[in-house]
């Protein structure tokens, strides 16, 4: 029995596909930009790659070397949880919350970012 591969063939994605992921993508910088206003950081920020966490975990517990910990293997799942209820906390919002930015992330950052929470001031971690 012999079987016949064909190298050549390439994934192409659907133009669609791209589109709305790219609109995705400028609505969850543009949310991350308004929530990092809100806590008194500025909002470019939130467009330099590594910059942003550091950023990011100044506002949830005012030390950005606490994102450090997301490079150790099975802990940083741990602290995605913690820091992300953290930031929840940060705002006013519940510990569902913190839940719903693990899991539907970009939706609840929309939420944060264009909603009427208002920056509470950094939590302990």
């Amino acid at each position: 029995m012999t079987y016949s591969y064909n190298y050549t063939q390439t994934y192409k994605p659907n133009t669609g596909t791209i589109i709305v992921y790219l609109i995705l993508m400028v609505v969850v910088i543009a949310a991350n930009w308004r929530m990092f206003t809100k806590a008194g950081k500025p909002g470019w920020a939130a467009i330099i790659p590594i910059y942003n966490t550091w950023v990011l975990y100044t506002i949830i517990c005012d030390r950005g070397t606490a994102m450090f910990r997301l490079l150790i293997p099975f802990y940083n799942i741990y602290w995605m949880f913690k820091s992300q209820i953290a930031l929840a906390h940060a705002f006013g919002k519940s510990t569902g919350f913190g839940i719903g930015l693990v899991f539907l992330s970009p939706i609840f950052m929309c939420i944060l970012g264009f909603g009427p929470a208002t920056y509470q001031g950094p939590q302990e971690l």
